[in-house]
């Protein structure tokens, strides 16, 4: 498949190695002469200087019926224009979108029939992210599955869990009401399926499968009930840090650091609720001035991360909670273990989410669990055809999967089931599937190939 990304920031060149990775036929327009020739000399793609949004810059790079269009550029208005050149003159295949704003999603038909078909939305995505771990105190990852229905969380077990020394067929005891189940367990950085005799160890990274109204409860099994968060301090005055503390300064103590002194005075006008101080996170000082021993989660959010991963150790060193950071620069990866409490990494939402949408298989998601050692889980959609028609009737134990992959969950016309040896697979099962790493995605996805 030929695919077109207009933009080559930080989202476009992650994209486009992504994309390169997966074997997809890449192209990459830029005015950033300097950004096209790092990737051209990293990856096999065509580049082509010119700006995104011109009709020359689109042709020159052979774009036709065959080809999906990616509009990321840091500018809303130039990725609508390039999608609406996009369709209209070289009636290409599929455009995706990158949209900040909220009021341009609205309503896309007043852009044009169809000219957007898919909108993505980074921003929005981590900000949605960072908002359910701060709602979830304990949590290290939640993930939604099944358009909502179910979610799939991470914890880490503490010595005074309930859980924990105890085996875990103990978890239905203690909530006998509770439809959850713990799918996986990373102990010592190594994956293994649980069962009813599992004991329960500190520093086990629990991964369970249940409804938004348990998470609370089941957090509190595998680790000490934390105090409710109530104060929050925002790194970053960006997208992400405004649309943060915008979304949750009515329900807690919300205080934005920036090192832009006009946008502070922006901010301080279009925020009600949240003290906006001007000046730098990493000055100890400012975080001394602020109380931050009091702050309950510290939130690093700047563009930057060496400034996110340096003001977050600071703040941590200080007596701050908890820390959460946006990191873009997957090097950086092994420093965070020990020093960051929560890491999100955008560039791999949305490479995610694009790669969901270019397949010909119905996975409806495909998230990543363990950013160190490349562990997956998707969520696949279970068609008939070549591929599933002998396994249709047959137990999920019966179905061929690689060596690595193992069924988390089945959602069932909304039902959240155990993968039991004894529930058999049916047409429009969602299935919940475990990878040990990335590469097992090919080898899993043709089981829900649409045709």
């Amino acid at each position: 498949m030929k695919v077109l990304i207009l933009g080559a920031g930080r989202v476009g060149g992650s994209l486009a190695r992504a994309l390169v990775n997966n074997n997809y036929d890449v192209s990459i327009v830029d005015q950033d002469k300097a950004a096209l020739s790092e990737l051209e000399e990293k990856l096999d793609i065509m580049t082509v200087e010119g700006h995104a949004a011109h009709s020359l810059s689109i042709k020159k790079t052979g774009a036709d019926e065959s080809t999906t269009v990616i509009a990321v550029t840091s500018n809303d208005e130039v990725n609508i224009i390039a999608c609406q050149i996009a369709k209209k003159q070289f009636n290409v295949k599929k455009t995706i979108c990158r949209l900040a704003e909220s009021s341009y999603t609205e309503d896309l038909s007043v852009f044009g029939e169809a000219v957007i078909d898919i909108v993505i939305s980074p921003e929005k995505e981590v900000m949605n992210h960072l908002k359910e771990l701060i709602i979830h105190p304990g949590t290290e990852q939640i993930e939604k599955f099944a358009d909502g229905t179910v979610n799939l969380v991470s914890v880490k077990a503490k010595k005074k869990g309930k859980l924990v020394g105890r085996e875990l067929k103990g978890f239905k005891d203690d909530m006998p009401d509770t439809n959850a189940f713990v799918a996986s367990i990373y102990r010592k950085g190594k994956p293994f399926i649980p069962s009813g005799d599992t004991v329960i160890k500190e520093n086990d990274e629990i991964y369970f499968i249940s409804s938004e109204s348990n998470i609370d409860q089941i957090v509190n099994e595998f680790r000490e009930k934390e105090d409710v968060y109530s104060r929050v301090m925002v790194v970053g005055g960006g997208k992400i840090g405004f649309s943060l503390a915008k979304e949750i300064e009515n329900e807690y103590k919300t205080k934005l650091v920036d090192s832009n002194k006009e946008k502070c005075s922006k901010l301080s006008k279009e925020l009600e609720k949240t003290i906006v101080l001007h000046g730098s996170a990493t000055d100890e000082d400012l975080l001394k001035s602020e109380s931050i021993e009091n702050i309950d989660i510290f939130c690093a959010l700047t563009d930057d991360d060496e400034t996110n991963l340096m003001s977050s150790l600071l703040a941590k060193k200080m007596g701050a909670k908890k820390t959460m950071i946006i990191l873009n620069n997957p090097s950086y990866l092994g420093l965070v273990p020990g020093f960051i409490d929560i890491y999100i990494a955008p560039y791999r939402l949305t490479v995610s989410s694009v790669l969901q949408d270019l397949r010909d298989s119905d996975v409806a998601q495909d998230v990543l669990l363990k950013m160190d050692t490349g562990a997956e889980a998707i969520e696949g959609v279970v068609h008939a055809n070549e591929y599933t028609s002998e396994l249709f009737g047959k137990s999920l134990k019966e179905i061929p999967l690689p060596e690595g992959a193992s069924i988390g969950a089945v959602v069932r016309h909304g039902e959240l089931l155990m993968p039991d040896s004894d529930v058999e697979l049916c047409i429009n099962d969602h299935l919940i599937i475990f990878l040990a790493n990335k590469d097992m995605v090919s080898e899993v996805e043709v089981f829900f190939k649409k045709k």
